[in-house]
């Protein structure tokens, strides 16, 4: 199988442990500033290349890059997508980050996500049943500091029909 990476970008600075009132936890227990919300499983015309969309939440408090970081110093995120042979994902789009100043530096903005963000990926596949593996990894800041890079499981069941 071969991991295909696609950047979405995430701030970077000093590395913390993540307060455990601003976490998440993910389905391994551990602290999550990134939650994968949905879709669990979807269906697409088989042979013909169909849009599904991947919704994720960035912890209230919190802040994630976009895939464009405006800074050579911030550390990009990866979606880092397992492919089948049958089952394709020809691209993926990124919405556009909003504008964010830490406060110890007003006048340098960083394009970033908060709240919920969503991922437009293409996939591909001839009929049948596959599942979409992928990991999406980030590192969330709050207003004061950026924390340790994690990653977080994405999996879809596709029905190509």
């Amino acid at each position: 199988m071969v991991s295909v990476l696609l950047l979405l970008g995430c701030a970077a600075a000093g590395a913390q442990d993540l307060p455990a009132n601003q976490a998440i936890q993910s389905s391994r227990g551990t602290p999550s500033s990134v939650t994968f919300l949905f879709p669990e499983q979807v269906s697409i015309p088989a042979g013909k290349p169909a849009p599904v969309d991947l919704h994720f939440r960035v912890a209230d408090g919190l802040h994630i890059n976009s895939h464009t970081p405006r800074e050579k110093s911030l550390i990009p995120t990866n979606l880092a997508v397992v492919e089948m042979n049958a089952l394709k994902v020809t691209g993926v789009e990124f919405p556009s980050g909003t504008d964010y100043a830490f406060a110890f530096a007003p006048s340098e903005k960083l394009s970033v996500y908060s709240g919920e963000f969503v991922l437009h990926a293409h996939l591909a596949a001839p009929a049948g049943q596959y599942l979409l593996q992928a990991s999406l990894r980030y590192q969330a800041c709050d207003s004061r500091s950026c924390y340790p890079p994690k990653t977080i499981p994405v999996a879809i069941d596709v029905i190509a029909k």
